[in-house]
């Protein structure tokens, strides 16, 4: 291990850029049908890649997270 503390919010920001990245995987996986002129994929891949937006959110989550920790730290110092 790194010896570091974790922050209140790592979890969430590392998982959110996990789905981000299946998202963005789906969305390519989607796209390249459409540029090689092959079948576009069934409607439920197009789903998949709205996972790209919700890994954002959830690591926006997790920034916002970390902030209000950090600051709750700072307060109690003082």
């Amino acid at each position: 291990m790194s010896g570091t503390p974790s922050s209140a919010g790592d979890r969430l920001v590392r998982v959110g850029a996990i789905v981000f990245l299946v998202g963005a995987l789906a969305t390519v996986a989607t796209m390249a049908p459409l540029f090689l002129g092959a079948d576009p994929l069934p409607a439920p891949a197009y789903f998949v890649c709205m996972l790209m937006g919700a890994g954002f959110v959830i690591a926006g989550a997790g920034v916002l997270r970390s902030i209000a920790a950090g600051r709750r730290q700072a307060r109690s110092a003082r």
